[in-house]
């Protein structure tokens, strides 16, 4: 597309609507919302950016190809559930290690835990398979029509 202000407007528009699926991920496992929706305004954000400067330019702002991350964010949702399954509990059961012990000898700590591991991998699982998937179907678009092309 050639669209000088989308191209512009993309480019304040794509880092916040990314810190804004962070704020919606790390909001979601105590709230609504989480790993999923987050992971959907990401790819939201990155489809934008791709329709404005085109994939090449956003298979380069990712750095990652698409399908590693979504491997990666697979790992880290079977880690999360392994977690609890190597405590001695149940695969996927929460886990909340509080890391610090006060004087009174109570657990204290910033509760980061398996439910948060869990989402940040579906939200990565989100992006990166959706991402690979609008990826195909661009490039596909982009070489039956050479008036389109990247």
């Amino acid at each position: 597309m050639n669209s000088i202000i989308l191209t512009a407007a993309t480019r304040v528009i794509t880092p916040l609507m990314v810190a804004f699926s962070l704020f919606i991920l790390l909001r979601g496992h105590n709230e609504p919302g989480g790993g999923f929706i987050g992971g959907l305004v990401a790819t939201t954000a990155f489809a934008l950016y791709a329709k404005a400067l085109g994939v090449r330019a956003t298979r380069a702002a990712l750095r990652v190809e698409p399908a590693a991350i979504a491997v990666a964010g697979l790992g880290l949702a079977a880690l999360a559930g392994l977690w609890g399954l190597l405590a001695g509990g149940a695969f996927l059961e929460g886990m909340w290690p509080l890391l610090t012990t006060t004087p009174s000898g109570d657990k204290a700590g910033l509760p980061l835990g398996s439910v948060l591991l869990f989402d940040v991998g579906v939200y990565l699982v989100v992006v990166g398979s959706v991402l690979a998937i609008l990826f195909a179907l661009e490039e596909d678009v982009a070489a039956s029509s050479p008036e389109e092309a990247d």
